[in-house]
């Protein structure tokens, strides 16, 4: 079998916890974590990026969920893998061998290794600022994040989120939006049998030309 993972780069240092753990080392093809803001942008980078690979490459292991429509709704272009999930975010909140489309809660704000990243609570409101201006940017901001009651690091155990570094960081995300600041088990299990071929019923697979529909991950 000639494989590569795609992967949204957020995940690239659970990607390679996973490898470390089962041995392998595909190629890992890398997208852009802002193109999740727009899932249709995020739906043509993934099969673009799926046309582009060589011919000798005959299946795909997705790192990432549906997200939004990412993967659904057009004809594969190579058998695909993917964890049977909304998003990224569920994918690293199970820990067990049973299946959830959605682990994630109503008013949670989830971090992960990437607290500090370009879709940070941090860097968005400075983004909104720098576009709007001061008042109307926090106006916006303050909007977006006022139904946030929670912000929940998730302890993958592949990166340190009890380091005094990452607490800070994640404390002033929290801040913000006026929130506490708890952490959530997770962990590294669905990528870890993405990587070694244990593809249960977490997982879908896809065949070349088929087409998968948004109601596969919730099924």
């Amino acid at each position: 079998m000639n494989t590569v993972i795609m992967a949204c780069d957020s995940l690239l240092r659970h990607i390679d916890a996973a490898q470390k753990k089962a041995g392998t080392s595909y190629e890992v093809v890398e997208l852009d974590s802002r193109l999740h803001a727009e899932p249709e942008k995020m739906n043509e980078a993934v099969f673009q990026a799926m046309e582009e690979l060589p011919d000798t490459v005959d299946t795909v292991l997705m790192a990432m969920g549906l997200c939004g429509g990412s993967v659904s709704d057009k004809p594969l272009p190579r058998r695909m893998v993917i964890p049977k999930v909304d998003d990224c975010i569920t994918l690293l909140l199970h820990t067990n061998q049973s299946w959830h489309a959605n682990l994630k809660e109503c008013g949670h704000l989830y971090l992960t290794d990437t607290a500090d990243g370009h879709l940070s609570v941090e860097n968005t409101q400075r983004r909104l600022v720098d576009r709007y201006g001061e008042k109307k940017g926090m106006m916006v901001f303050d909007m977006w994040f006022k139904g946030y009651k929670s912000v929940d690091i998730i302890d993958t155990g592949v990166y340190d989120c009890h380091s005094d570094e990452y607490k800070k960081t994640a404390k002033r995300n929290a801040d913000l939006i006026h929130c506490p600041l708890i952490y959530v088990p997770g962990s590294n299990l669905l990528l870890e049998k993405l990587v070694s071929g244990k593809w249960d019923h977490q997982f879908l697979i896809a065949e070349k030309g088929s087409i998968l529909a948004k109601t596969d991950f919730n099924e």
